[in-house]
């Protein structure tokens, strides 16, 4: 049966200018038509839904998140080991009994589609399982990054990366990662690494070529300016950090429009971090609502673990970034909104709403935050001709506001449904329980 969602504000992830009394029309999942109360005559035996004095807009999508990594006090042994009281084996496990939960967490925060930028070979089971699950939203997995180096923390049974050197050893992992179907391939190439860059880009290129030629598009973890360059010459196609150490050039930015590549943003995960090990931790509004309680909770823990440790205040994004966000998206890039939920303190769900806060902050407009949160996600995730936005024959994934985001940007937060391939869902059924 067709349904119509009658009478709100359509902001539909592509024009500037709102809708209103607008008419959406789904059956099987899908848009089937998009118009005005009156311009064209509803089918027959529609089942109407009044969204009079709400907002529509496109599921959010959060173009980089970690599912190897529960947002908790525990999750980051290279950051901070805890291993003797919170083993990595028990966290691990912990984690992934928790994901259908995680899952609908993301849903309540109105995110129907992520991307994991980087995992175990179980993350490939997991986006599958996730399949099946009608309160998933719509998850692309990169696997294991190819690296030069990994911290010994993550040297795990079934690590995040794998480490590469050469030409030869990055197409070989390119095409063993092929079987398992990847969606995109990461390369993690951390930037604390004493090493070359010079020496490191044959192996890079070689990856990107053995990728592209599978038909695999390639991320690169790359926030300095020199290390982003070297990508972009590269060949990637998706930018996962902004880039935080100098302003960007004109020439770079041309670079980024030339060769079509999303930039993603991950203003937050630093801040994150800076508020649960400095004890400093300020949550929003749908982070104490939507957040996994019992991440939150081991904040606490810092404080009992190690009692002379002291408060610390926290320092927002640095200017750089949010100049280098600013600049990129006025001239015209695609930005993809991302978070990078996962790390502590940056909560699966509700953290892509404080970096929509944080890309206002840098001088984007609110419709230009909407427009990386849907279709700039969409786009990373190599799935814009049926997700991000509201049009005929994309899927029914869109959520229902209670105020206007384009008015504010937090109004995001103001979460009345959300729309999931055409299923309603109340988020307050979705959270605590873990599914409807």
């Amino acid at each position: 049966p067709s349904q119509a969602l009658v009478g709100g504000t359509l902001i539909d992830g592509t024009a500037a200018v709102p809708v209103p009394d607008a008419v959406v029309v789904l059956a099987d999942g899908r848009i089937e038509r998009v118009g005005r109360v009156g311009e064209f005559e509803l089918p027959d035996h529609v089942e109407l839904i009044d969204v009079r004095g709400k907002w529509l807009i496109p599921g959010l999508i959060d173009a980089h998140v970690h599912f190897f990594q529960s947002a908790s006090l525990y999750t980051r042994p290279d950051v901070i080991d805890l291993g003797r009281w919170w083993p990595r084996e028990r966290e691990i496990a912990w984690l992934r009994a928790r994901l259908p939960q995680t899952w609908a967490r993301y849903l309540a925060s109105g995110v129907t589609g992520v991307i994991d930028m980087a995992g175990p070979h179980w993350i490939f089971a997991e986006r599958d399982a996730a399949a099946g699950m009608p309160w998933a939203p719509e998850i692309a997995v990169a696997g294991p990054g190819l690296a030069p180096q990994l911290n010994d923390a993550l040297m795990e049974v079934d690590p995040p990366g794998v480490i590469v050197r050469t030409p030869q050893q990055a197409r070989e992992q390119v095409r063993r990662l092929s079987a398992y179907r990847p969606d995109l391939l990461k390369i993690w190439y951390p930037e604390s690494l004493d090493l070359d860059l010079q020496q490191e880009l044959p192996w890079i290129r070689a990856a990107v070529d053995e990728a592209h030629a599978v038909g695999l598009p390639v991320a690169a973890h790359a926030p300095q300016r020199e290390l982003a360059r070297a990508m972009l010459d590269a060949g990637v196609d998706v930018l996962v950090h902004s880039v935080i150490d100098e302003p960007l050039d004109a020439d770079f930015i041309d670079g980024l429009k030339a060769g079509n590549v999303v930039y993603v943003t991950t203003l937050m995960v630093e801040e994150g971090y800076q508020e649960v090990l400095g004890m400093n931790v300020d949550l929003t509004d749908i982070e104490r609502r939507v957040g996994d309680p019992q991440v939150i909770a081991s904040y606490a823990h810092l404080a009992r673990l190690f009692p002379q440790a002291r408060r610390r205040a926290v320092t927002r994004p640095g200017d750089v970034a949010l100049e280098n966000l600013r600049r990129v998206s006025d001239a015209g890039v695609t930005v993809a909104a991302g978070s990078d939920a996962g790390n502590i303190g940056a909560l699966h769900g509700p953290a892509l709403h404080r970096e929509l806060e944080l890309m206002r902050r840098a001088g984007m407009t609110p419709h230009q935050v909407l427009r990386a949160a849907t279709l700039g996600g969409a786009q990373a995730m190599g799935r814009a001709d049926r997700l991000g936005s509201i049009e005929p024959g994309k899927a029914a994934d869109l959520v229902i506001l209670d105020e206007d985001p384009l008015r504010d940007i937090r109004n995001t937060q103001r979460i009345h449904r959300v729309m999931k391939d055409g299923v309603l869902y109340d988020p307050a059924v979705l959270v605590p329980g873990g599914h409807p």
